[in-house]
């Protein structure tokens, strides 16, 4: 599969990144990005991109690929609806519509948020479910993925300072949580494993939660 990552530096996106590179199935990863990608690796190559809602001008290095998965997210803490939405539907959107005109019927892989609705009371869950709808108009073959709780598995950190200090400090938290819910949370491997088994041969349905990860995730297990 020849693949193309979106979001890389972020927490989940780099979890994505390293199961790309570690997936024989994958030969070939684009890591486009405003910010060059930590690691180099011989089946990885990059994209910098000052403006990611503007590809116009990179359409050779965006054509012939598989699939796309989207990791790009912010937190909504402290933003207004307008300016969530620009970075939210309207990143999501630019991106997903240049694809389907340079790649239609590809694979797009969007990580949304458990709790995602357009009727929703809470706003990110209004602008993610909007954002989702307008990704299955498009000629691309899309699956949302809706994780919970997210477990940084490999090194990785959130770009997010205070991310990290909850995650720190509630670590003991989530292993109790797993013991008593294991369905509520998920990896940043699995997530990864999950989103690379549906580029590879789909999915019964278009969107996924920590179960369909979870379960996706172990028959990659071991490989």
């Amino acid at each position: 599969m020849k693949l193309i990552v979106f979001g890389a530096t972020g927490m989940v996106g780099q979890g994505v990144l390293l199961e790309c590179l570690r997936d024989p199935r994958v030969t070939d990863v684009l890591v486009v990005g405003r910010a060059p990608a930590t690691e180099a690796h011989v089946k990885m190559r990059e994209l910098i991109v000052p403006d990611l809602e503007n590809l116009a001008g990179h359409s050779a290095e965006l054509t012939g690929f598989d699939g796309c998965l989207f990791c790009v997210g912010v937190s909504s803490v402290g933003m207004d609806e307008a300016s969530y939405r620009r970075v939210t539907y309207d990143l999501t959107l630019a991106v997903a519509r240049r694809l389907a005109e340079l790649n239609p019927g590809s694979t797009f892989a969007y990580v949304s948020g458990a709790g995602t609705n357009t009727n929703g009371r809470q706003m990110w869950a209004r602008v993610k479910g909007a954002t989702e709808d307008a990704l299955q108009e498009l000629a691309l073959d899309v699956y949302l993925f809706r994780p919970g709780i997210i477990i940084p598995l490999d090194g990785i950190k959130s770009r997010v300072r205070w991310y990290n200090a909850v995650y720190t400090a509630t670590r003991p938290v989530f292993a109790l949580i797993k013991r008593l819910a294991p369905a509520s949370q998920v990896t940043s491997r699995e997530i990864g494993r999950a989103m690379l088994a549906v580029a590879a041969g789909g999915y019964p349905t278009r969107i996924l939660g920590n179960r369909e990860m979870h379960e996706l995730a172990a028959r990659r297990r071991g490989f």
